[in-house]
């Protein structure tokens, strides 16, 4: 099966679930027998349990991490992480035309563009040279307002209450 035609979908906002909705969609592809890539901007370290689950989802999901473990400095970004940022967006650009996959997932590349480590124009003309088949989201906080308008769908995940706030930390399975 192959899309018709594809769109362009942002998922942003300041709570959890952004990662998580385009995983959801990557499931719903890979039911499908669709090819799905997802790079993840910024996320070195890992294994997360969307790696581990890719593996078994395979050759239809493939997860590909970028950037270095750790956070990244929003106030001055480290020439690494821009280095590795900007591989990623190269990655992207070799997915998205390659014709090997249905839906092309860039985790948090809206945090990368709000870094500072990608710019809008950059991301904006990946977006426009996306092919008439192949589905695109972007996920990630604080997504610009231009790539916000040039976007299909726009999802905004708004925190109404959180467990974070009460000291509770990350946890294995449900948010890595």
């Amino acid at each position: 099966m192959k899309l018709d035609r594809g769109y362009i979908q942002v998922y942003t906002g300041d709570c959890k679930g952004k990662t998580t909705a385009a995983l959801g969609l990557a499931l719903r592809a890979v039911g499908r027998e669709l090819m799905v890539i997802m790079i993840q901007f910024m996320k070195g370290g890992g294994p997360y349990g969307e790696h581990l689950a890719a593996a078994r989802l395979a050759p239809y999901l493939t997860i590909i991490p970028t950037g270095r473990e750790g956070w990244v400095n929003r106030d001055n970004p480290d020439p690494e992480d821009i280095r590795l940022a900007r591989e990623a967006l190269e990655l992207a650009r070799t997915s998205l035309a390659s014709g090997a996959y249905d839906l092309v997932i860039l985790d948090e590349i809206n945090g990368a563009v709000a870094f500072g480590l990608l710019s809008v124009a950059d991301v904006l003309e990946l977006m426009a040279r996306k092919p008439e088949n192949v589905e695109l989201v972007l996920t990630g906080r604080n997504a610009d307002e231009q790539i916000i308008a040039a976007a299909d769908l726009v999802t905004e995940m708004r925190e109404i209450k959180h467990y974070y706030k009460n000291g509770v930390s990350a946890r294995v399975g449900i948010e890595k």
